[in-house]
């Protein structure tokens, strides 16, 4: 049997019946990167296989000794190659970190490591997790398994690609205006932002720090709520994490949807999208009204949010990357007659194309003179956009629109053209404006391609969320199919 192909509550029960060992399933995640990992390109870095082994044969000698485990226990996972991991690489993906080894473990490593989970790989990105299609890496882009000729989305392509692929049981990625659930929507898997503040950001080297969150990119939704209340809680080395008390997720996936409002914004459908999605969508908004779905809701100020994250995003980018400058850590260039010709090379040198663009652009942002013009007004744009989600959530429980506006498109189609890039998360970004949770799961396929279905909740209402998830996901079916690789579909 392939137990690579399971999910993490299947082969928690594989192990705790002694059917299959931590180590033998850790040799199989192996044995299946091997075999992909050249068509895929999800992973920038693979942890030595001893290393894994060793954590593997620690969690057979627990179950041999009759302890309870966890159920992430001797699980494997990939983390998005943002998330520090100590004395080991973590690049960002970009040149300019490329021999970085961080001295800690950020919070959520720490929890996962707690819960015996297994790491094996670190997942290419965009560059400082900018860009929607995993092009923008400084090393090379990741395929998406269903169609080796276009983009997995991004910035978590990598995450969501290795999940789809079965490169591993499970991945965090981390999603700023889209990067879990666009990805996600792509590549036929689950993909949970939680409410900003749920999961500590500790660790997380930072894009945008007001609209950054760190979610799970799983094969199943009982498999991201497991993840979830891993992961979750309040971390005092995060000034933004929440103190309150994490619910028991999985608990909350009874299947039973009944009596559950759910709204459909009418902005986030019809022509201008370009939906090649939107009908199978529609479908299930469709088949959502045995359970309580409810008419369309106006939020107005949906189209102005795009161009009011580009402009916050930026503007905090051009802050926080600031620290990349050669002297610090990561990247320096040797050649320069002072320190500001040092600086120019190293950052020249170390940062991609989207990058420059993104900090030029937050920088005249917040330039004198512009500051209010731009910033200023695009803080109260999100002001906008979040009262509209508040007013949605005084009549509905649950929104329902589709995660992204296009299928995933070829390599190099949006390459040139950047502003056609930033539409890609166009349905994705007013939620990070607004801080709630919102999760992606298969709806499914357009032309043989994944298509992903958005559901958003209230603020911390990641139990609500995850109920309804799960009830559609098996009223609806799509969570078996798998892509073909090495000319082989399993099903």
């Amino acid at each position: 049997m392939s137990f690579y192909q399971k999910t993490i509550h299947e082969l928690h029960e594989f192990l705790i019946r002694k059917e299959i060992s931590a180590q033998e399933l850790c040799a199989q995640v192996y044995k299946r990167i091997e075999e992909v990992e050249n068509q895929i390109k999800a992973l920038v870095l693979i942890v030595d296989q001893n290393k894994a082994m060793e954590e593997a044969q620690k969690v057979d000698a627990r179950i041999a000794a009759g302890e309870t485990i966890s159920p992430l226990t001797g699980i494997p996972m990939v983390l998005k190659d943002n998330i520090c991991t100590k004395d080991i690489k973590t690049t960002c993906s970009s040149r300019i970190l490329a021999e970085f080894r961080p001295p800690y473990d950020a919070h959520v490593v720490e929890k996962l490591a707690q819960a015996g989970a297994v790491l094996c790989g670190k997942t290419n990105m965009d560059e400082f997790a900018m860009g929607s299609s995993t092009e923008n890496s400084g090393y090379f882009s990741t395929k998406n398994p269903w169609d080796l000729n276009r983009v997995p989305g991004g910035s978590s392509g990598g995450s969501a690609a290795a999940i789809a692929a079965d490169e591993s049981v499970f991945s965090l990625g981390s999603d700023t205006g889209g990067s879990i659930r666009q990805p996600s929507s792509f590549c036929g898997t689950v993909g949970l932002k939680p409410t900003y503040g749920l999961v500590s950001r500790y660790g997380l080297i930072a894009y945008a720090s007001s609209l950054d969150q760190i979610g799970p990119i799983t094969k199943d939704v009982m498999d991201a709520a497991l993840v979830l209340k891993a992961i979750a809680g309040h971390d005092k080395k995060d000034s933004t994490s929440s103190t309150m008390s994490v619910p028991d997720y999985p608990a909350a996936l009874t299947g039973e949807m009944r009596g559950l409002r759910v709204g459909v914004p009418r902005e986030y459908f019809g022509p201008g999208l370009g939906l090649r999605s939107e009908g199978m969508c529609g479908k299930s908004h469709q088949d959502d009204g045995k359970y309580g779905a409810q008419v369309a809701e106006d939020m107005p100020h949906t189209e102005y949010a795009l161009p009011a994250y580009y402009l916050i995003a930026s503007a905090e980018a051009s802050s926080n990357l600031a620290r990349f400058d050669g002297v610090r850590y990561g990247f320096r260039a040797q050649e320069g007659e002072d320190v500001v010709s040092m600086f120019q090379k190293t950052r020249s040198f170390g940062f991609g194309k989207e990058v420059k663009r993104r900090i030029m652009l937050g920088t005249y942002a917040l330039s004198s003179g512009y500051y209010d013009a731009y910033y200023l007004k695009a803080l109260k744009v999100r002001t906008l956009v979040k009262q509209d989600f508040d007013r949605a959530f005084e009549k509905f429980d649950l929104l329902a629109a589709p995660t992204a506006s296009h299928l995933a498109f070829r390599h190099g189609e949006k390459a040139d053209n950047p502003l056609a890039m930033y539409l890609s998360d166009v349905l994705t970004i007013p939620i990070n404006l607004a801080g709630v949770p919102a999760i992606s799961v298969p709806c499914g396929f357009v032309r043989d391609l994944p298509v992903g279905l958005q559901l958003i909740g209230k603020p911390f209402g990641e139990e609500t969320l995850l109920q309804a998830s799960f009830a559609y996901e098996k009223a609806a079916g799509w969570g078996n199919l798998k892509p073909n690789l090495k000319g082989v579909t399993v099903k």
